[in-house]
């Protein structure tokens, strides 16, 4: 299942204990991905929330790939500008499909992954509408 770290996510230790686990199960291609915040427009740093049994049930799909496995990390609570918030890898016997995965997933996960963002400005946790989405089954019952 997907991997949640309060704050930023580590890295270089994460990214290893994956490929320790994986480098001997056939795969000829490892590759991540790592979202870093960036200081755009004067913010501090960004806070995420998240619903970890449907962010679960989303990854879920993604396990079931024939000739591929995709490990991912994401953080909750907030994380400074520099700090990674979202990391992933796809591991595939050959590039190209790698690739094509990876950018398949990540897609996927910024269009439909149940994680809010807030910007966090002058100590202030602002919700980010402007770049939110609407998720599907989201919002108040009837």
């Amino acid at each position: 299942m997907v991997e949640v770290f309060k704050g930023g996510v580590p890295v270089i230790p994460t990214l290893e204990r994956w490929y320790e686990e994986f480098k001997l199960e056939g795969y000829g291609a490892m590759i991540p991905f790592i979202g870093i915040v960036r200081p755009d427009n004067e913010i501090e740093g960004l806070s995420f929330d998240l619903y970890l049994p449907m962010l679960n049930e989303w990854f879920k799909k993604w396990q079931n790939l024939e000739d591929a496995k995709i490990m991912m990390a994401h953080s909750f609570g907030d994380v400074m500008v520099g700090e990674t918030s979202f990391l992933c890898a796809v591991f595939t016997k050959h590039r190209r499909e790698g690739f094509k995965y990876l950018e398949e997933f990540v897609e996927d996960f910024k269009a439909n992954a149940p994680i809010w963002k807030y910007d966090l400005k002058g100590g202030k946790r602002i919700f980010a509408s402007d770049r939110a989405k609407e998720l599907p089954g989201a919002g108040l019952l009837d």
